[in-house]
């Protein structure tokens, strides 16, 4: 037997290698340690036979010995399944095969039972360049001892201490976490959050991890502990989380605010936005909002400020020498820090009520609501704890809140202006219907939308052609403002110009369409179109798009009609619109509708069509005429809860 073969009787993990790190021969140890067979193993590169933690290591050592003719040791673990690592002193050196006269590299693991802590020294090299405390446990003597690492954390574990005094320094809600983590059955923890009260100090956020670890082959089982210190890392992000919390409160604020002032429709509720957030919102003890009336101040105030106290500037006209008056003016802010500054530059301005208390108690920002190019519409004004003053940004933001509120106040005046324009222009827009039409009833209804416009697109109409059929139409365009109101009026003028001269509904519905997309209208229609004759019940019809037609009878029933058409008006070209004939029999009733009335958030269409219907129905069953089954029908729709414009149309043949 060579001496290459003796050395690979050795009872611990031994190897021979290529200079090249390819594995040669290696007795039983090695393959159990590595964890595979030693067929496995053979040729295999010795770096590749390795977990990669470990992988750079293992070629290193190698390498070492391949090159330099030097014996090398390092500290690898090798894997073990079902159980913890074995950290090993492996040996690398460099020995001559006598068989074949080749250099080989020697690989064996070394006995360190008697300097068990030399397997540790790797991991206290890692925790201290990473500035980690690092403890070992032993599970059967329950003794900690302190290996190193950081030296601000050795004072917290006196070396020896048992587990029991370590335990009893942890909060005692933290305490069962310690305890699991010393039972884990992992190789490695995941970090555990422990609240830690050292001698003579207060609590500390200390953070640990462990790690199973059998120190050398054979040898006996340790847990490895490393401990970080959080406690400053933990005040600061407290301290930045309070901040961002602080940050996005006051963020969200602003949003809010900002929306609010965006949607307020009416003087009122701006007002109402501007007192309720504007102290909130900036940190401020009281707000007052002044707007201009007539060239005068009309003002209110919050609860921060008594309307007491603001009764001198109510009533205040603008050309006042005053620093409320003149920021209006001026259109811009004016910062008061106390009742000299006031006094310096407004000698001749009326006192606040509490002027004396200026700079002892409180201190002003005045900020106009203006508009880019536009002379200011108020301002608000709000008052700070003495000795505050606000900083550029904090001031700038609420510059900007003040031009929305400028924006939104503006809007909302000349929407009403427009809106009472509007209004007395739709009611010359909406027909009067034939008073008397031998063989008909004819009733219609109209309610404009519920979001702030008394204005719509629904429309209906009614009259009499040149055959003495009655031309019946309702149409609904797009929208429910004043621009919605314009198109709708222009649609009913160019159908009833064109109807004059088209004797069919299909027709007057094609040319219409080609005159809306000819003038490009921003605006698309629904339409439903009819003639009847009132002698025989005849009617012919034509749909752009619209909601269904609804037929109810004397007996209580009714059905849904869909009449033959296109699309709806406006929006595609050289579209032929088609019609279709049938008969309403006496004593019943056509009921024509916007979407309106029997579509909603909580109402499907059909679902829609089906109630109004069954309401008709029931409407002519109980003996009700047009008007009173029109009103029925409308009364109906306020539970569809549909924020758009509302027609009912009603043509009875009696």
């Amino acid at each position: 037997m060579d001496a290459s073969d003796e050395l690979l009787r050795e009872a611990d993990p031994a190897a021979f290698l290529t200079l090249g790190g390819a594995m040669r021969s290696l007795n039983a140890a090695m393959a159990t340690a590595l964890g595979r067979s030693a067929e496995q193993c053979l040729g295999r590169d010795f770096g590749d036979l390795w977990p990669a933690g470990q992988r750079m290591s293992a070629e290193s050592l190698v390498a070492h010995a391949a090159m330099t003719k030097t014996v090398a040791m390092r500290v690898l673990d090798f894997p073990k399944r079902g159980g913890a690592p074995v950290a090993c002193l492996i040996e690398a050196q460099q020995v001559t095969d006598p068989a074949s006269d080749e250099q080989l590299v020697w690989v064996h693991a070394l006995d360190a039972r008697n300097d068990l802590t030399s397997l540790v020294i790797p991991f206290r090299l890692a925790t201290t360049a990473a500035h980690l405390g690092l403890w070992m446990y032993s599970p059967h003597e329950h003794q900690l001892e302190w290996l190193g690492g950081a030296p601000a954390l050795a004072a917290f574990f006196p070396d020896p201490t048992s587990l029991s005094r370590v335990i009893s320094a942890v909060h005692p809600d933290d305490r069962e976490s310690l305890r699991q983590l010393l039972r884990s059955a992992s190789t490695q923890s995941s970090w555990v959050r422990l609240r830690y009260l050292p001698e003579h100090e207060g609590w500390h956020q200390l953070a640990a991890q462990t790690r199973r670890i059998q120190l050398g082959y054979g040898g006996p089982e340790r847990i490895l502990g490393m401990v970080r210190d959080d406690t400053k890392q933990e005040k600061r992000k407290e301290k930045a989380q309070a901040a961002l919390t602080a940050e996005r409160q006051r963020a969200k604020d602003i949003t809010d605010f900002s929306s609010a002032l965006i949607t307020a429709a009416t003087e009122q509720e701006l007002q109402q936005v501007a007192l309720t957030r504007l102290a909130a919102t900036f940190g401020a003890s009281g707000a007052l909002l002044a707007l201009v009336d007539e060239g005068r101040l009309r003002v209110a105030t919050d609860a921060g400020i008594a309307m007491w106290e603001a009764e001198v500037l109510h009533g205040l006209p603008l050309d006042h020498p005053s620093a409320l008056p003149e920021s209006i003016r001026t259109g811009k802010p004016q910062f008061v820090p106390d009742r000299k500054d006031y006094i310096h530059r407004w000698p001749h301005g009326a006192e606040f009520p509490r002027l004396h208390l200026l700079g002892s108690d409180y201190a002003t920002l005045i900020t106009p609501l203006s508009e880019a190019g536009n002379q200011p519409l108020g301002a608000w004004l709000v008052t700070y704890a003495s000795g505050y003053r606000p900083p550029l940004d904090e001031m700038t933001v609420m510059g900007t809140l003040a031009d929305l509120a400028g924006q939104a106040l503006r809007r909302i005046r000349l929407q009403q202006a427009r809106v009472e324009l509007a209004t007395a222009l739709q009611k010359t827009m909406l027909p009067t219907l034939p008073a008397h039409l031998a063989g008909l009833e004819v009733a219609a209804r109209y309610r404009p939308s519920r979001d702030g416009l008394d204005i719509g697109g629904d429309w209906y109409d009614a009259f009499v052609m040149p055959d003495g059929t009655v031309a019946m139409e309702i149409g609904d365009a797009q929208g429910h403002d004043v621009d919605a109101a314009a198109v709708m009026g222009q649609v009913r003028a160019s159908m009833r110009a064109i109807a004059a001269h088209e004797p069919d509904p299909a027709a007057v519905l094609t040319r219409t369409n080609e005159l809306l997309v000819t003038m490009g209208a921003a605006r698309f229609c629904s339409c439903t179109m009819l003639h009847i004759d009132p002698g025989d019940g005849r009617v012919t019809g034509a749909s752009a798009g619209h909601v269904p037609l609804l037929c109810a009878r004397e007996d209580g029933s009714h059905s849904i009609r869909e009449l033959a058409g296109g699309p709806v008006l406006g929006v595609v070209s050289d579209i032929e619109y088609h019609e279709e004939t049938f008969t309403l029999d006496e004593d019943s009733a056509l009921v024509m509708v916007t979407d309106g009335v029997v579509e909603g958030p909580g109402l499907t269409l059909e679902a829609g069509l089906e109630r109004a219907g069954t309401l008709a129905g029931a409407a002519l069953h109980d003996g009700l005429n047009a008007e009173e089954t029109a009103d029925r029908i409308l009364d109906a729709s306020v539970a569809v809860d549909h924020l758009d414009d509302v027609a009912v149309l009603v043509i009875r043949r009696t």
